[in-house]
């Protein structure tokens, strides 16, 4: 099949989670013997990456028109590629539906979470992706979503059946790379937190109730905040000797993090399968979660959970689990056991091989074709 991923920034992966799914996916689709295209925003690089063809296209740089500004031009050249099928990644590009179906592409989309309720968006950009559900439901020949608890509430809002198709977390067999020397830690002597740094995602939380425990092994945040400067400064004001701010990193040196972290914290509050959880899970981290539905389907009994509001948890959960070593071993086993039976890549190769190969046209809900 020829077949192409727009509405994230790129391969290489180098900001989130959608970027590592196209990285990953096309990655493996191309192994199978498909012409992959993905989308991306910047220039630098090879023509192909991986086997995947890497066509880049401007956009507006700008909080609000980066992503549609970007969608809109891909979806404009993906008329011209005699495409068999285009996955959509993200509600908010769901606004080129109608004309992938106004040309007959098959078109699937990744919807990704409830992002209508992230802290971030002001009136405008929840309306957004009000508009990007909707239209996702309407235009869209199949609709998936990442997590059980995502595809209910399209259920229950809109009368649809999602494909749920979660992420994998394979990590390759690899060394170390050298950033522990780097950063100047030890292995199994760090606590770690990955994710960008948004209001929704709670690093400013994790920060003060790190400081609160009153531990003295060091805490790495990894991630960076573009579109949140105040929030970045008021982080950057508690950097020391044992908070370490490496910024956004990727490839071998985030495995290694992952690998060899003591505790690794998810403090996301929107979203349905986090890449960075399902990793830290399968590189047999022991992990500790912010209590919200999503996490919990993901998690099951192999991590353990905090709250946030309207009580603070995690300072005291960090300080029973720095003092117990062997809860800890137990905990790494379970994540890396459920890591491996429920989030690896083939299996989510296979089923998006098969949806984009049939997205079907059939009448899947009440408002018809």
């Amino acid at each position: 099949m020829r077949l192409a991923i727009l509405g994230t920034r790129g391969v290489p992966p180098r900001y989130g989670g959608f970027e590592t799914f196209a990285a990953e996916l096309g990655t493996r689709l191309v192994q199978r013997g498909h012409d992959v295209f993905v989308y991306c925003r910047d220039a630098a690089g090879e023509e192909r990456w991986n086997g995947i063809r890497r066509i880049v296209l401007p956009a507006i740089r700008h909080k609000y028109l980066e992503t549609v500004s970007h969608s809109f031009l891909s979806a404009i050249d993906a008329l011209r590629r005699d495409l068999d099928a285009v996955l959509v990644c993200n509600a908010a590009n769901a606004f080129v539906l109608p004309l992938l179906r106004a040309a007959r592409i098959r078109a699937a989309i990744n919807v990704d979470g409830i992002e209508r309720r992230r802290r971030k968006w002001n009136f405008l950009g929840r309306a957004v992706y009000a508009a990007g559900e909707t239209l996702s439901v309407v235009f869209a020949d199949r609709l998936v979503a990442d997590a059980e608890v995502i595809a209910e509430y399209y259920r229950a809002r809109y009368a649809v059946q999602p494909d749920v198709i979660p992420y994998g977390a394979d990590f390759p067999d690899e060394p170390d790379s050298d950033i522990l020397d780097a950063l100047g830690i030890r292995p199994r002597d760090y606590i770690l937190y990955v994710s960008r740094f948004e209001p929704e995602n709670n690093p400013l939380e994790v920060v003060l109730s790190y400081e609160k425990c009153g531990t003295k092994t060091p805490l790495v945040m990894v991630g960076e905040g573009r579109y949140a400067p105040d929030l970045v400064r008021e982080l950057s004001s508690h950097a020391g000797d044992r908070m370490l701010f490496p910024g956004a990193l990727y490839g071998a040196d985030y495995r290694t993090l992952q690998r060899n972290a003591l505790i690794y914290i998810q403090a996301t509050e929107v979203g349905g399968t986090h890449p960075a959880l399902i990793e830290a899970m399968a590189s047999g981290g022991c992990v500790l979660v912010h209590d919200t539905p999503e996490n919990r389907e993901v998690g099951g009994d192999a991590v353990g959970y905090f709250r946030l509001r309207p009580a603070e948890t995690l300072s005291g959960m960090l300080w029973e689990w720095l003092a117990d070593s062997e809860m800890r071993e137990a905990m790494r086993e379970r994540a890396r056991r459920r890591a491996g039976e429920c989030y690896r890549w083939d299996v989510v190769t296979d089923a998006y091989e098969r949806l984009l190969a049939n997205p079907g046209y059939e009448k899947r809900h009440g408002w018809g074709r």
